[in-house]
């Protein structure tokens, strides 16, 4: 027995309607969707840390899991199977790779790409789609959607030759914005619809700089934001052995104390 045998034929003894788990036959599309978003956050975490074997096995199985506790409701309710959902994929990856498994020429992976999206806008003309953004999921966090848009923009030739373009498109936004917040020095800046417009404008940018360097910019921000909480968390930790909390500091007794966690690092 395989393991997706194997897994296969647990996870539809859990769902049993007499002899399975209670909680496993309780759970419902709708229950099971955090547990999609939570596993495929730890998953991310994980693939941070690739040298971590054993929890990198771990969290793939359990993201691999929520494919088959899906598969197993549906195979129940005489929907589809978990072999449909596995054939359907190997379709697709078949049929969107013609220079492998065909004739079609693609020396590079620009090429792929574009030939990649082009299939797919074949594939989804019956889904009335008809934009080269369509796709793209609404629920995607900001800056990850940003880049996805992006990048399907730039399949289809809609983007700069290198990374000089957004870098001075970043050149020009921040300009923008600084010009919006001046304008509004005799009320709240954070008020101005066109404030938050001109942000946003530059965090697109960004985004848009850090996809042309080959960077994910979500896992950029996470990066830095992990930086700045392990930092601060020994600022804290500095002030605690002082004897005081950082209410009682000033902002140049709080840098100092950040300062000496940067070199500490």
């Amino acid at each position: 027995m395989t393991g997706i045998e194997r897994l296969h034929e647990i996870m539809t003894r859990l769902r049993d309607p007499e002899k399975g788990c209670p909680w496993d036959r309780e759970q419902t599309l709708e229950s099971l969707k955090p547990c999609v978003l939570e596993e495929t956050h730890e998953l991310l975490a994980a693939m941070d840390r690739p040298d971590d074997k054993a929890n990198y096995v771990e969290e793939l199985g359990d993201v691999l899991l929520q494919v088959m506790f899906q598969s197993v409701m549906a195979e129940q309710e005489g929907r589809f199977t978990f072999d449909d959902v596995a054939n359907a994929i190997a379709d697709k990856l078949v049929h969107r790779h013609p220079h492998v498994f065909g004739d079609v020429d693609a020396k590079d992976s620009a090429t792929v790409l574009r030939n990649w999206e082009q299939i797919k806008q074949m594939e989804h003309r019956k889904e009335a789609r008809h934009s080269a953004l369509d796709g793209v999921p609404a629920a995607l966090p900001g800056l990850l959607k940003a880049q996805r848009t992006q990048e399907k923009a730039a399949r289809v030739g809609f983007d700069w030759k290198d990374a000089k373009g957004p870098m001075d498109k970043i050149e020009e936004e921040l300009g923008e914005l600084k010009a919006e917040i001046a304008a509004r020095k005799s009320s709240k800046p954070a008020d101005s619809v066109r404030v938050k417009e001109e942000l946003g404008d530059l965090v697109f940018a960004v985004c848009n700089l850090a996809r042309h360097l080959g960077v994910d910019a979500e896992s950029a921000v996470e990066l830095t934001t992990s930086k700045f909480s392990r930092r601060f968390r020994a600022v804290e930790r500095g002030a605690k052995e002082g004897g005081r909390s950082l209410k009682e500091m000033t902002l140049e007794e709080m840098d100092a104390l950040w300062e000496e966690a940067k070199k500490g690092e």
